[in-house]
C-alpha cells in the first residue's frame, strides 16, 4: 500500500512527517528508559529533570532535539551541560523509523518492528553503559512477537480464515515454524558456547564468566522469535562481524578484551530484520545455482 506508484508526493511528505514526529517523541521516552531502568527508578512517577541540579525540565525545553538545541545543550537552571545523548537517541529513533517504513510496507508487522528497533536502542545503550541487559526490555520483545505468532497459528489452523483477515494484519506474516526455529537457531548455539566457555576462561584468566553472556543469548532468542530464522541468521552474522571489527579497534585503543556485545547484536538485528530474508534467499539461490530464484 505504501510503495504504490499511484501515491502522490504530498501523501509521502505528510506520512513521513508523521512518522518523524512519533519517532522523535518515542525517542524522547527511550532516553528516560535508558537512564532510569538501570537505577530501578520509575519511568512515570517523576517528570524529566536535570541530572545535576534536579530542576524540572519545562515543557517548552522538553521538545525532542529542538529543546536541546535552543538550550545550547545546557540546563536552564544551573547551566550545567546536558548530555548529547538525548538528541542522539531521539534522532536515531526517528531515522530508524523512517528507514523501516521506506524499506517495508505499511502493516502491523512494520509497526511492531519499529517498536522492536526502539527496544534495541534501549538495549544497546544500557548494555554499553553497564554491560548488562534489562530483562524487562528483553521480555517486551516477546510481547511484540505475540500478534504475529497468533496470526501464524490462525494461518496454520485455517488458511481460509487467515486470507479473510485485513491485509494490514496479514502482510509479511511468517509461518509459525519460522518463528520457532528463529527462537533456537542462534539462541541455542549462543547458550552452548557460553556454557562451554566458562571453564576455559576460568582456567586461562582466573575469572568465571561466559564468552557470550546470557543477556546476549536471550536477545537473539527473543529477537529470533519475532523476526523468524532467516533474518536471525543474517542478524547474527552482521552482529558478530561488527563486534569483531569494533572489538579489535577498542582493544587497540584501551587494551580491554571484554566489551559489550549487545550494541553490535542490536545493529545486526536491525539490518537482519530489514534485509536478512532477502539476503539469505539470494545466497541460497546463488549457492544452488538457481537462475529463476536469482531473477
Amino acid at each position: 500500500m505504501l510503495h504504490n506508484e499511484f501515491m502522490e508526493t504530498p501523501f509521502y511528505i505528510m506520512f513521513y512527517l508523521i512518522v518523524s514526529f512519533y519517532g522523535l517523541c518515542i525517542g524522547s521516552f527511550l532516553n528516560v528508559v535508558i537512564f532510569r531502568l538501570p537505577k530501578n527508578e520509575s519511568l512515570v512517577k517523576r517528570s524529566s529533570h536535570c541530572m545535576t541540579c534536579g530542576a524540572k525540565i519545562l515543557p517548552r525545553d522538553n521538545v525532542p532535539v529542538l529543546g536541546w538545541l535552543l538550550l545550547k545543550g545546557k540546563c536552564r537552571s544551573c547551566g550545567e551541560p546536558i548530555s548529547k545523548r538525548y538528541p542522539i537517541v531521539e534522532s536515531l529513533n526517528c531515522i530508524v523509523y523512517l528507514i523501516t517504513f521506506a524499506v517495508l510496507d505499511f502493516s502491523l508487522q512494520t509497526i511492531l518492528y519499529c517498536f522492536f528497533f526502539s527496544a534495541l536502542i534501549c538495549i544497546a545503550f544500557i548494555d554499553w553503559d553497564t554491560q548488562e541487559m534489562d530483562l524487562r526490555v528483553l521480555f517486551f520483545i516477546v510481547v511484540l512477537a505475540l500478534p504475529d505468532l497468533i496470526l501464524s497459528v490462525i494461518r496454520l489452523v485455517s488458511e481460509e480464515t487467515f486470507r479473510n483477515l485485513p491485509a494490514f494484519l496479514t502482510a509479511a506474516n511468517l509461518p509459525l515454524s519460522s518463528h520457532l526455529i528463529g527462537l533456537i537457531c542462534i539462541g541455542l548455539p549462543f547458550f552452548l558456547i557460553g556454557e562451554l566457555s566458562i571453564p576455559v576462561i576460568e582456567k586461562k584468566f582466573g575469572e568465571r564468566f561466559r564468552a557470550i553472556e546470557l543477556g546476549d543469548t536471550i536477545l537473539m532468542a527473543f529477537g529470533g522469535l519475532l523476526i523468524g530464522w532467516k533474518a536471525t541468521v543474517i542478524s547474527a552474522f552482521f552482529g558478530i562481524c561488527l563486534a569483531a571489527v569494533c572489538g579489535l579497534i577498542l582493544k587497540r585503543i584501551n587494551g580491554e578484551s571484554k566489551f559489550a556485545f549487545g550494541p553490535y547484536l542490536a545493529m545486526g538485528l536491525f539490518l537482519g530484520t530489514l534485509f536478512g530474508e532477502q539476503l539469505l534467499n539470494w545466497y541460497i539461490a546463488w549457492v544452488t545455482y538457481d537462475p529463476y530464484a536469482l531473477a
